[in-house]
């Protein structure tokens, strides 16, 4: 199965890995409520995919703790040698990141649940993904994945002329790039095309002005940049990119209103079987 993205159109920078930490202290809370719901806990063995900088196998190895054991397995070097100094740092010793393929997630044993956050959008076959990941569940174990969606930002974001428009150059990148922005919407058909029962769904979307909240678009199309060159995608509805993300915070504070954040979508299916 060959299922690695030609190019993870977000890159592997300094700045981007500080982007997804970032973003991990702003959705935590919404992983840990999906992951507790679906019955993540105390000395289970979970496997995550596409762990970046290591921000959700972190979470998870605090729901686990010391009796349980969380994999990570991510592909690029750099992003795993943050995400080990990142888990020594906060004395995680349950948590370990494997630096491979997701092609070769067969050969890392057996788990109680698998999870992942923004990674199924970039592969090209998630289907073949998920069933290859339903080998490596016990029965009566968990699939639980939080992917976005566009459309409710571009719906949320109409009173915004300039942040809505950050928002279609950002999906239009993502789209070219030969990732899926719709891939939330996705999962339901998803799971049932790799053999695992239809799953629960939800979709949260949080909403705020504050500026360390309102710059998240911004901090997203630096980290697009490169793609957005590569694709051609114009930025002249966006104006001078310097002064962007001053102009995006005037923006929402002059209106009076919230921006949102990215609409997060969760699905999880549990494994038909009872635990051995």
């Amino acid at each position: 199965m060959s299922n690695s993205p030609a190019e993870y159109a977000l890159g592997s920078t300094d700045a981007e890995h500080e982007r997804l930490i970032r973003q991990g202290v702003i959705l935590a809370p919404l992983t840990e409520r999906l992951f507790r719901e679906t019955g993540i806990g105390p000395g289970q063995r979970v496997l995550d995919i596409g762990s970046g900088v290591g921000d959700v196998a972190m979470l998870a190895a605090r729901l686990v703790g010391q009796s349980g054991e969380v994999v990570g397995i991510e592909r690029d070097p750099r992003s795993i040698a943050r995400a080990r100094t990142r888990a020594a740092d906060y004395g995680l010793h349950n948590a370990s990141f494997m630096e491979c393929d997701v092609s070769q997630i067969q050969s890392v044993g057996s788990f109680d649940a698998v999870v992942g956050r923004f990674i199924l959008q970039f592969l090209p076959d998630p289907v073949a993904v998920l069933r290859c990941l339903s080998h490596a569940i016990r029965p009566g174990g968990v699939v639980v994945f939080q992917e976005v969606s566009y459309a409710p930002l571009l719906a949320l974001s109409a009173h915004l002329p300039l942040w809505s428009a950050c928002v279609s150059v950002a999906r239009e990148t993502i789209q070219r790039s030969g990732a899926n922005p719709e891939m939330g919407v996705a999962l339901h058909r998803n799971f049932q095309e790799a053999g695992l029962p239809a799953p629960a769904m939800r979709m949260e979307t949080l909403l705020g002005s504050a500026p360390d909240f309102t710059l998240w678009i911004y901090d997203l199309l630096r980290s697009l940049r490169p793609q957005i060159q590569k694709h051609n995608v114009s930025l002249e509805t966006l104006g001078d990119f310097d002064t962007l993300s001053a102009r995006l915070q005037s923006e929402v504070s002059e209106s009076k209103t919230v921006a949102p954040y990215v609409a997060l979508v969760g699905a999880w299916s549990r494994k038909p079987g009872d635990y051995a």
